[in-house]
């Protein structure tokens, strides 16, 4: 199995002002309790994330969404999966993974049932006029205030009324500093130009977004996607903790703010739309900092970390032979993305069933280690190495995916790492997913041989669990 490569040292420093501090109790993985269990589990995670928003990231990525990161004319998901595996085994640990979109928090939460997305440590919605923070999605107060400034929601859908080739959005889409429309292509020029005289009239300094070549935003002038990311860079250049590298990722108009903040690298996906080509053309076409990918969505962003040297940008899924893979340290995340993506790999039969395979596998668990199984069963590792040997090619032509989100470890012992994680099933459209603790150890082992697997404990994530729980095997 592969060697990997330890983790950097997060060092906390004070949380900013405008975020809550948050007290994290002891978590008990009781499948008796999943009330308890997700209200504990999302007090752990927030605090775990503030506390890695409180040391200097090796880089941030910045994305939109739709088009960007998710390829909706991708079935299978595959370059989104390409880019989780590379980030949970090379970044999570220390860098910084945000979200900017103009979904709102329903229809974001709505895309996330329906992708393989990985969960941000911080979320920007509704087109910048919304910043919350870890998986309880905490919203930054200090933002809100920033926006109410100058800003009347009753004025502009008084004067929106008044134009009828506007058609408003679904109430989900309508937040406290967003009004959202529909407007034709031919007309949207026009509209824009008279509502911007009449919000002037009336004393509002509002904004006027066009993207997508239908939608229309109206949102305070302080809001957008680049100034909610403009709050954010002062915001940790004031705390000491400025992102070592920042890098910004779209496709269409309500992007282009994005790649105007100084001093972050950009990429516009190949299948970006015209109007953020044009705006590039207009206002950034010398910049070496900005480059137009020629790979589509999430693939055009890995493609940009490697343009740009921004660190390793080989996914694992690109590894044919992922016991071939060269590493000089342990390390932890990487040994569980690998793992997982074997798996995968085994039960869709896109490696050989042989000996050697089956070895490698039973070599990696220790002979006592134990699997605790989310029903609460307790099985030894090499049980299920024997189950899993069994199943090899059950969901081979079938759009069976397995992928791991928010993998973090930190080490126990001198030679020791306990690692926590999501795991995550999908077949078709069914999904299932469990939370995940390991502990991996490097004792009488070398780096090439890769850590052995001591202990794995999982709980069913809320209305993840399968019915029939024997087709869960790790």
């Amino acid at each position: 199995m592969l060697p990997l490569l330890r983790f950097g040292t997060i060092i906390p420093i004070s949380s900013y002002s405008s975020k809550p501090t948050f007290t994290c109790s002891c978590i008990h993985n009781h499948p008796d309790h999943p009330t308890s269990l997700s209200a504990r589990l999302s007090e752990a995670s927030l605090k775990t994330t503030m506390n890695r928003l409180s040391g200097i990231a090796r880089l941030m990525i910045v994305s939109d969404l739709d088009h960007t990161m998710v390829d909706h004319h991708d079935p299978e998901n595959l370059s989104l999966l390409r880019f989780n595996a590379l980030w949970e085994s090379n970044y999570r640990n220390n860098s910084l993974l945000v979200f900017s979109t103009g979904r709102s928090p329903t229809l974001y939460k709505e895309l996330r049932k329906e992708k393989p997305m990985l969960t941000p440590d911080i979320t920007i919605m509704s087109v910048g006029t919304e910043i919350t923070y870890g998986n309880s999605m905490v919203p930054d107060d200090g933002w809100v205030e920033f926006l109410n400034q100058k800003w009347d929601r009753n004025i502009v859908s008084e004067e929106t009324k008044k134009i009828s080739e506007l058609t408003l959005q679904s109430e989900t889409e309508q937040r406290p500093h967003k009004v959202s429309f529909y407007v034709k292509k031919d007309k949207a020029q026009d509209i824009m130009k008279a509502l911007s005289t009449r919000f002037e009239e009336r004393g509002l300094d509002v904004k006027i977004i066009y993207s997508g070549g239908m939608d229309l935003d109206v949102l305070p002038q302080g809001a957008g996607k680049g100034q909610a990311l403009a709050y954010l860079l002062k915001k940790f250049k004031a705390e000491g903790n400025l992102p070592s590298n920042t890098l910004v990722c779209g496709d269409s108009g309500n992007d282009a703010e994005l790649f105007s903040i100084p001093d972050v690298h950009g990429v516009m996906v190949s299948n970006a739309q015209e109007e953020l080509l044009q705006w590039h053309a207009a206002n950034a076409k010398d910049n070496p900092k900005i480059i137009h990918a020629t790979q589509r969505c999430a693939a055009g962003i890995i493609q940009a970390i490697g343009h740009f040297n921004l660190g390793p940008s080989t996914s694992p899924r690109d590894v044919t032979d992922l016991s071939n893979s060269k590493m000089e340290k342990f390390d932890p995340a990487y040994e569980v993305v690998k793992f997982y993506l074997f798996y995968e790999r085994w039960r869709r039969a896109e490696v050989e069933n042989s000996e050697r395979y089956f070895a490698n596998l039973k070599a990696v668990c220790c002979p006592s280690g134990v699997f605790v199984h989310p029903s609460g069963i307790e099985q030894s590792l090499h049980d299920c190495i024997n189950a899993l040997r069994t199943c090899y090619g059950y969901q081979q032509g079938k759009q069976f995916r397995v992928w791991v989100d928010q993998v973090l470890s930190s080490q126990i012992g001198s030679d020791s790492w306990l690692v926590s994680f999501k795991k995550w099933e999908q077949s078709g459209e069914e999904r299932k997913g469990s939370l995940t603790t390991a502990v991996l150890s490097s004792k009488d082992v070398t780096v090439a041989e890769g850590l052995t697997w001591l202990h794995v404990h999982q709980t069913w994530l809320n209305e993840a669990g399968p019915n029939d729980g024997t087709t869960w095997l790790f």
